[in-house]
């Protein structure tokens, strides 16, 4: 199964990517597909995730063809 895995702002930056497309043979958590994409780092608080434009939690299931987002907060005034 295909998942694209999207990197915003800072992380983009970070990590010199912005897009990954990855390619897995079961479903994974978003917690896991970080992992795989991001060399088994940890998860980097606080982060916000979303999948398919609807944020979610670390715990979230991913399916074939989901689109995976991960962003810092947006502050400002």
């Amino acid at each position: 199964m295909t998942i694209t895995v999207k990197f915003f702002a800072r992380l983009r930056e970070e990590l010199g990517k912005s897009e990954v497309k990855l390619e897995t043979e079961k479903p994974l958590t978003v917690a896991q597909i970080w992992a795989l994409v991001c060399d088994d780092a940890p998860l980097p608080t606080p982060i916000l995730m979303a999948v398919n434009l609807e944020y979610v939690d670390q715990n979230y299931l991913v399916q074939e063809g989901d689109e995976v987002a991960f962003f810092p907060p947006v502050t400002g005034g």
